[in-house]
């Protein structure tokens, strides 16, 4: 089992989840966060702490999707293990359906 980060993160990209996170496994994306699927040890202590609700486990049935995005995406994306304040607008957009289509970037964020 393993953690993914679902469409909720988009836009939102809160970062509180990179903060507790004991194997730093995050990556950063322009507009998301992702899980790095062979680095997670399963431990689940960032899953409470998102507050988009967008990390899930991968025992969740259709997050097939997710899994494969973030394993992709986790070889592009920086390492992130220090929380920045999220965007300005990040609560507007929490909850939205149609991020993944009209929203997702394949572009890198900062990282550390």
């Amino acid at each position: 089992m393993t953690y993914v980060v679902t469409e909720n993160c988009i836009k939102c990209k809160y970062m509180d989840c990179v903060e507790v996170c004991p194997v730093d496994c995050f990556y950063e994306g322009e507009n998301m966060l992702v899980i790095h699927p062979d680095e997670c040890i399963d431990c689940g202590v960032c899953e409470p702490e998102c507050p988009a609700e967008a990390i899930k486990p991968d025992t969740e049935e259709g997050l097939e999707k997710w899994l494969q995005l973030n394993a992709e995406m986790a070889q592009n994306w920086p390492n992130i293990t220090i929380k920045r304040e999220p965007p300005a607008d990040a609560k507007e957009w929490d909850g939205k359906p149609g991020k993944f289509e009209a929203h997702f970037s394949a572009e890198p964020g900062e990282g550390d």
